[in-house]
C-alpha cells in the first residue's frame, strides 16, 4: 500500500514537472518562448514590446513573437501555433479577460506552461496558467480616485467626470473604472456624466473627447483617461474646442509615459498614475524558473507610484519609456 502511494505521488510530481518544464526539455537546450502581444496601440505597448525582446536577447532565450493587432482571435491563433511548434513556455498579454479556456486547455494537454503578463484573465480553472506578472489595475484606479478626492476636498461640487475607457472587456479598462468607482461611490459630488471606449489609442481618445466636448462643454470638470495616449488625444480635442486641459478641466491619466510627463510639464495633465511596461526582465526570470521546475507565486505585482504635475520636470529625465 505504501509502495502504491509512493508510486502515485511520484507520478503526480512527474506530471507536474512535465507541465512546468515543457516537453522534453534538457538543461543544455536553449529555452524557446512563444509570446503573443496585444498589438502596438500605444507608446506603453511599444515600450513593453521592446522590453520583452531585449530581455529575451539578454537572457539567451529564443523568442517567437506575434502581434495580435488588438484582436483576441489573432492571439488564440498565435498560441495554437506555439503549441504546434512545441515551445517550452507560452506568455501573452491578453486583449480581453474572458474566452481563454479552450486554447489554454490545449496548452495544458501539451504540457506547455503559460505565463500572463500585464493583464489578467477570468477563468474558473486557475491552473491553466502558472503566474501573472504585472500591475494592480484596481489599485491604480484607487490611486486616481484618491487624487480626485484630495484635489476636490474643499469643492462643494458637483464634480462632473467624463471617462475615456480602454479596450472594452480588457482588465485595465475594467479595473481602472472599478477602482475609481470604489473610491468615489460614497461622495455624491462626484458624477460620471459620460463614459466611452477610446480603445487605448490617441486617435480614439481624441474622437471620444470631441464628442464629449460638443455635448457637455464647460460642464466637464475632470477627464479620467485610462491611459496616456487617450489622454493626449483628449487634450488635443479640448484645446481645439477652446477648453483648457489641466486648468479648467483636470486630467487624470495612467501609464506615466514620457508623453504624459511632457503634458504635465506643459500644465495640460494634472496627474499620471504609473503602470510600468518594463516587464521583460521579470518575464524572462519567470520563464527560466518555470523551466527549471521552480514554484512561482500566482501573482507577481510590479512596484509603482503616482506622479502629480509638480514633480514631472524633475522626474522626466529618468524615465525610460
Amino acid at each position: 500500500m505504501k509502495l502504491a502511494t509512493r508510486m502515485v505521488a511520484g507520478g503526480l510530481m512527474a506530471a507536474a514537472f512535465a507541465f512546468a518544464a515543457g516537453p522534453g526539455h534538457a538543461e543544455d537546450k536553449q529555452i524557446t518562448l512563444g509570446f503573443a502581444q496585444v498589438g502596438a496601440e500605444s507608446a506603453w505597448r511599444t515600450a513593453n514590446t521592446v522590453s520583452v525582446k531585449q530581455a529575451a536577447k539578454d537572457a539567451g532565450i529564443n523568442l517567437k513573437f506575434s502581434d495580435a493587432q488588438q484582436k483576441q482571435e489573432n492571439q488564440i491563433k498565435a498560441i495554437r501555433s506555439y503549441i504546434a511548434q512545441k515551445v517550452d513556455v507560452i506568455a501573452f498579454s491578453p486583449v480581453v479577460e474572458s474566452g481563454w479556456e479552450p486554447v489554454l486547455q490545449e496548452a495544458k494537454r501539451a504540457h506547455i506552461p503559460v505565463i500572463l503578463t500585464d493583464r489578467n484573465i477570468d477563468v474558473k480553472d486557475t491552473s491553466l496558467y502558472v503566474t501573472m506578472i504585472g500591475s494592480d489595475f484596481m489599485e491604480e484606479g484607487h490611486r486616481g480616485g484618491h487624487w480626485l478626492e484630495e484635489h476636490y476636498k474643499n469643492d462643494a461640487g458637483p464634480v462632473n467626470i467624463v471617462e475615456l475607457q480602454g479596450t472594452v472587456g480588457s482588465a485595465p479598462a475594467n479595473d481602472r473604472h472599478a477602482g475609481l468607482m470604489e473610491v468615489i461611490k460614497n461622495d455624491p459630488k462626484f458624477k460620471i456624466i459620460a463614459s466611452q471606449s477610446g480603445d487605448f489609442t490617441l486617435a480614439g481618445g481624441k474622437q471620444v473627447m470631441e464628442a464629449f466636448a460638443k455635448t457637455y462643454g464647460n460642464k466637464i470638470n475632470v477627464v479620467y483617461a485610462h491611459n496616456d495616449d487617450m489622454a493626449l488625444g483628449a487634450i488635443q480635442a479640448m484645446e481645439e474646442a477652446g477648453l483648457k486641459p489641466g486648468k479648467d478641466i483636470s486630467v487624470v491619466s495612467f501609464d506615466a509615459t514620457k508623453g504624459g510627463f511632457e503634458a504635465m510639464i506643459a500644465g495640460k495633465m494634472n496627474v499620471d498614475v504609473e503602470c510600468s511596461p518594463l516587464l521583460g526582465p521579470q518575464l524572462m526570470s519567470a520563464v527560466k524558473d518555470v523551466v527549471a521546475g521552480k514554484q512561482l507565486p500566482k501573482r507577481i505585482v510590479t512596484n509603482e507610484t503616482v506622479f502629480p504635475m509638480n514633480v514631472a520636470a524633475q522626474v522626466l529625465p529618468s524615465r525610460k519609456y
